[in-house]
């Protein structure tokens, strides 16, 4: 796909916070104008390429496009491989100021009350407004147990919050999964690292036993053009991966690279406002094909694809070589990727997992939803005939909190029509689930419950 001797392909600037050291006044300028010239997806007029620095050049294409120290580069590709030093956010230019994409659990600046969508204006008192990632990233990096203030637009109040954030090695996995209640395997992707495929497939067969998946991409903001093709192999029937359109404007067609292991039907990808690049990628490509079904909200929009040129100072220009399009040509750049099904924001796990489940359960009887239930509830179920309560089982009955796992519970026949159900341990104040009664259960005169039921319950 590209010339490898000379050329790295990448999507998204993900970059970690570590540290960075100044550009070399010596740049090759004659190098960086000519590339430009030939490989940059837009016109580029004489007066930005006749500027004296390379820095000075790239501030006036897109915000993608950018020169690189060696060290910046060695930050760059770190972020993508998920190995972070810093404070713990990943970050892209706003017309504000600096972007937070995301927030690292755990991390420093989750601790300090940071989250996805502030933006932060000034770095130890130097303003970031109209500066690039790089620059913010030399600003806001140091050396572990290090010190750095910032003042950000909150993007819950709009107010201006100023924050002193102790620097620290940020450990967080590239691939987190778990089996949800019900059989449900979730499986999250926080970059497309050169390993994440592997990670995926190993990810997959952990949870080798589920009837359907969830795989989130929220947050997600990109990584390497080869893993978004290798992700998108692990769904069935997607058979391309992206359409790229150059400079030329002559689109070509990228095939997805099938995978041994795949997910199975049902599937649904998570998105929202901050997944981007090589995640939009997957997920447009998908959804056309009808190989999963979106839920969340629409996506980023960075629909281009950066290529990085080594210079022959070992320094490095990133730049905007194409945009990508899902196969068909659907638009992705400044549009971004709309879901199918579109959910309120922090409601993308339990309204997929819920709709899960109801599909696995198909023909079940709804009950009315049982609102705000008290966090120590005793459900009461009674039946219109009375029952043979001897070979009840507490199999026969799944509470399941949506988004997480299955909650025991003890049942007992009450009297000849009355049942209880109580959970073994206190709900989760705030928390959704899902009661299911399934029928294995049979009257006093042998008739068998010809549907299961099930009923939804929100928590105070």
């Amino acid at each position: 796909m590209f010339n490898v001797k000379r050329i790295f392909s990448f999507l998204l600037v993900l970059l970690l916070l570590s540290n960075v050291t100044a550009v070399s006044a010596a740049e090759p300028i004659e190098e960086i104008r000519d590339l430009i010239k030939k490989h940059y997806i837009g016109d580029v007029p004489a007066s930005v390429l006749s500027q004296r620095t390379a820095k000075d050049i790239t501030k006036h294409l897109d915000p993608y496009s950018v020169y690189m120290t060696p060290k910046e580069f060695a930050q760059f590709t770190n972020g993508i491989e998920q190995k972070l030093y810093g404070v713990g956010i990943v970050l892209d230019e706003d017309v504000k100021g600096i972007k937070i994409i995301s927030v690292i659990p755990g991390g420093p600046a989750e601790r300090a009350g940071m989250k996805a969508g502030d933006i932060i204006v000034t770095a130890n008192g130097v303003s970031l407004v109209g500066q690039s990632v790089q620059k913010a990233v030399s600003l806001i990096s140091g050396d572990a147990n290090t010190s750095v203030t910032l003042t950000y637009i909150s993007g819950e109040t709009n107010q201006n919050v100023t924050k002193t954030i102790t620097r620290e090695h940020i450990k967080i996995p590239n691939v987190e999964y778990q089996m949800l209640g019900g059989e449900i395997g979730y499986i999250r992707l926080n970059s497309f690292s050169h390993d994440a495929t592997k990670e995926m497939i190993s990810a997959i067969g952990k949870l080798s036993s589920a009837k359907g998946w969830i795989f989130d991409l929220r947050n997600n903001g990109g990584g390497y053009v080869t893993s978004a093709q290798e992700i998108a192999g692990l769904f069935p029937n997607v058979k391309d991966a992206f359409q790229l359109r150059y400079k030329t404007e002559r689109p070509e067609i990228y095939a997805a690279i099938p995978q041994k292991v795949k997910f199975t039907n049902p599937t649904h990808i998570l998105i929202n406002e901050y997944s981007a690049s090589a995640s939009e990628m997957v997920a447009v490509s998908v959804k056309e094909q009808k190989g999963a079904t979106l839920y969340g909200q629409t996506s980023f929009g960075k629909g281009s694809m950066q290529t990085l040129f080594p210079l022959s100072d070992s320094s490095l220009l990133k730049l905007t070589t194409a945009h990508f399009f899902s196969p068909k040509g659907v638009p992705v750049h400044e549009v971004g990727v709309k879901p199918n099904i579109e959910t309120a924001k922090g409601e993308e796990v339990t309204t997929s997992h819920r709709d899960q489940l109801i599909a696995k359960f198909n023909g079940y009887q709804k009950l009315p939803t049982l609102k705000d239930v008290p966090v120590t509830k005793t459900f009461t179920v009674e039946m219109s005939m009375d029952m043979d309560w001897a070979a009840l089982s507490p199999q026969d009955v799944q509470l399941i909190q949506l988004g997480g796992k299955e909650v025991a519970v003890d049942v007992k026949g009450e009297d000849i029509r009355k049942m209880t159900i109580k959970p073994k341990e206190n709900l989760q104040s705030k928390g959704k689930y899902i009661l299911l009664i399934h029928p294995k259960w049979m009257s006093k005169d042998a008739k068998h419950m010809q549907n299961g039921i099930y009923l939804e319950v929100t928590v105070k």
